[in-house]
């Protein structure tokens, strides 16, 4: 199995949610992103999603896009970031998700990209502006072995939700509110229902994101949902505290006991 779908598993055994953060890759440099990355895993995160600087990410708001911005002033690139996950693994095994953008993907090539995921330990990609009529340009390198394509859904999917989570794998990221990462919990208005609908008929955990700060943003969605992502609130939390790993442990750990208190 996956580490994600291992990961997922042992949660659903033990009857946890599961706690998913978003990191810019490069920041506040390369070798602290390692360190980033393991002291999450010490602290109980259950996924890292590790967002691949791009110039022009259109489905993150300000704070995700000034955090590409500079890290793609440090040089960052995704054969770099490649090779930070290698080094990683040689001592940690957190479930990881690159999201990136497909102009990304097209650059390194799609069939080198899935192999050189493979090779390094990347679990799963998401992939924002890749509709789902288009996957098959990835999908075709894929197999067992390879990354899983983490499928997106948004409040206005509607007739499109069971064509989007059929065949799902790893988890379902529902998008929790219009328009880009970061509004600060300014929810859907039929957010319940939108999550109820595709709980109903996906076969894997569904994870909701955009706009979550603390556990109590899931407050009223906690029956319905099998996890949280946190993206703009830890990259905030981040920065403002110097990339204390002590901070960022605690927040883990205060988060993943609040939600599954």
């Amino acid at each position: 199995m996956n580490r994600i779908e291992e990961r997922m598993t042992k949660l659903k055994n033990n009857k946890e949610k599961a706690l998913i953060t978003y990191m810019t890759a490069g920041l506040p440099d390369m070798d602290k992103t390692v360190d980033i990355i393991k002291a999450q895993a010490e602290a109980g995160v259950d996924v890292i999603e590790l967002g691949i600087p791009f110039s022009d990410p259109i489905a993150d708001g300000p704070v995700i896009q000034d955090a590409s911005f500079r890290s793609i002033e440090k040089g960052t690139n995704l054969t770099k970031v490649f090779e930070a996950v290698a080094r990683m693994r040689k001592d940690c095994e957190v479930p990881i998700v690159f999201m990136m953008y497909f102009n990304t993907v097209l650059h390194y090539g799609v069939e080198a990209l899935v192999k050189k995921c493979r090779e390094v330990g990347v679990d799963g990609v998401i992939i924002p502006d890749m509709p789902y009529e288009e996957q098959y340009e990835i999908r075709q390198y894929l197999d067992e072995e390879s990354p899983i394509l983490i499928q997106l859904v948004s409040p206005v999917s509607k007739e499109r939700i069971p064509m989007l989570v059929k065949d799902a794998k790893g988890f379902i990221y529902c998008v929790s509110s219009m328009g880009v990462t970061g509004q600060g919990g300014d929810f859907h208005s039929n957010l319940s229902s939108y999550l109820n609908e595709v709980k109903q008929i996906a076969e894997v955990p569904v994870m909701m994101g955009f706009g979550i700060r603390t556990a109590d943003d899931i407050r009223g969605q906690e029956d319905i949902i099998d996890g949280a992502i946190v993206g703009t609130a830890f990259i905030r939390l981040m920065e403002e505290n110097q990339y204390d790993l002590n901070v960022i442990a605690d927040y883990i750990r205060t988060f993943k006991r609040e939600m599954n208190g």
